[in-house]
This record gives C-alpha cells, sequence and structure tokens, in this order.
C-alpha cells in the first residue's frame, strides 16, 4: 500500500506528459467512444441533448461535460499505472442514459448531476442497468438545491431507494488505499463535502449503486493535476477517492 501511495505521487507528477496533446477540446456533434474489447473505460454520461446536439456544448447549458476530457484521461491513466485493471488508454465514452451501450460499461459518471433531468425511456434505462449490476458517480454539485434535484432523478429510476449517508468506515474508501479521514475539501467553493450512495435493497451492508460527491468537485482536482493547480496533497487524494471508487466498483 505504501508503495502504491508512492507511485501515485510520482505518476501525478508526470502527468503533464500524459496531458499533452489530448487538450482541453469540447466534443463535436458526434458523441466520443471507444470500440467495447472488455477494457475498463472511463464512460461519461451525456444529459441535456435535443436535436442530436448536446445542450451543454452547443448552447451553454447542462454541465455534464464539465472537465472533459482531460480528467476522464488522467484518472485513466492513473488507474492504468496503479492497479492491474486492462484500461483503455486511447479514448473515453460519451453516452446518453438510454444508450444501449451504457451495459457494456460497469461503472458511469455523471458531472453536475444538480442541473440533471431525465426522460422516462432514460429512468428506465438507468433502473435495468443499476440493477443488473451497473454502479454510477455523480460529481461535481453543491447545495441542497442540486442534492434535492439529484434525489429527484434518482426517484424516478429507483423510486424505492434513498441515498444514505456513509463514513470513512465504509469499505468503498478501504478498497485499495487506507483512507483515513474524508477530508478532501471542494476545490474552489467553502462547502463542507459529504458521501451518500444508494444501495441495493436500501442495505448499507449490500451491493452499492450508486454514489454521490456532494459537496465537491473531484473531476476539477484530476483535470488540474498536470498543472499543479490546487496543490499536490488534495489533487493526490481526490485521485485516491477515485481509484478506491472504481476498483470496488469493479470487484463489487
Amino acid at each position: 500500500m505504501r508503495r502504491a501511495a508512492v507511485a501515485l505521487v510520482c505518476l501525478v507528477m508526470l502527468l503533464p506528459l500524459v496531458a499533452s496533446g489530448q487538450g482541453r477540446r469540447r466534443a463535436g456533434p458526434t458523441l466520443a467512444t471507444v470500440d467495447y474489447d472488455s477494457h475498463f473505460v472511463f464512460t461519461r454520461i451525456r444529459y441535456g441533448a435535443s436535436g442530436g446536439l448536446a445542450r451543454g456544448f452547443f448552447r451553454g447549458g447542462g454541465g455534464w461535460e464539465h472537465d472533459y476530457p482531460t480528467a476522464d484521461r488522467n484518472l485513466a491513466a492513473i488507474l492504468d499505472y496503479i492497479t492491474n485493471m486492462r484500461v483503455r488508454l486511447d479514448g473515453s465514452n460519451i453516452l446518453d442514459l438510454d444508450d444501449p451501450r451504457i451495459f457494456e460499461n460497469p461503472i458511469l459518471y455523471m458531472s453536475e448531476p444538480g442541473n440533471w433531468t431525465t426522460t422516462e425511456a432514460e429512468a428506465k434505462n438507468l433502473r435495468a442497468y443499476l440493477l443488473k449490476g451497473g454502479f454510477i458517480i455523480f460529481d461535481d454539485f453543491e447545495g441542497p438545491s442540486h442534492m434535492s434535484n439529484l434525489v429527484a432523478q434518482m426517484k424516478r429510476a429507483l423510486p424505492e431507494h434513498s441515498f444514505i449517508k456513509i463514513d470513512v468506515d465504509h469499505p468503498i474508501f478501504q478498497t485499495f488505499f487506507g483512507i483515513k479521514y474524508l477530508n478532501v475539501p471542494h476545490p474552489t467553493v467553502n462547502v463542507p463535502p459529504g458521501y451518500l450512495a444508494i444501495f441495493e435493497n436500501n442495505d448499507p451492508s449490500g451491493r452499492m449503486l450508486a454514489l454521490a460527491n456532494w459537496n465537491n468537485d473531484l473531476g476539477d482536482y484530476w483535470e488540474w493535476s498536470a498543472e499543479g493547480l490546487y496543490g499536490s496533497d488534495p489533487t493526490n487524494d481526490a485521485y485516491r477517492l477515485g481509484v478506491n471508487y472504481i476498483v470496488y466498483a469493479m470487484t463489487h
């Protein structure tokens, strides 16, 4: 574990080499995907689409694309280097919730769910995905109104389930790195971070279906790690959380 922690620090220092050449671009009308080959692919969920174009990219709304693609690819690089997972480093996925290809990807990531609204078809597909074994991570949202919106949207997919607050003793925080304190601050907003999860049958000892990083923005740490914008300690801790989330979801 100590060796893994040292490797993480060293790799974050090398991330300028990973990030160079990929830039911070915006997606075009065709959503970014890579061909399925059983390797782990960072899969980001798009919402607010209209007429085949993403509202977030083309009309300034949404926020699902926040930190794309650098955060996605930097976390993938960390996972590839520090774990034994087979990880795709040549791209990532952007998918809609009603796309059947979400079932090819065991973990989904959504940015800014405080602005998310879901359709009936999307909610139905998300429900099937989660109950079949999938896992979704919600990140980059703050305040009670954003949390209330996330709860309302998830109730459309899982009306019989509720978010439950979890603390550092939950196994998701101990899966790869042993985390002692949940002290990663929000990088830009002075709010107290919280961690809430949805479990199968509302049983905290059972399988986790969804995890919400409320009052935090891990993706921002991942995106700007090459530049050292937020300092090494919180950035490394944000990666530790991300690695634990992915490893936990892949093994439960």
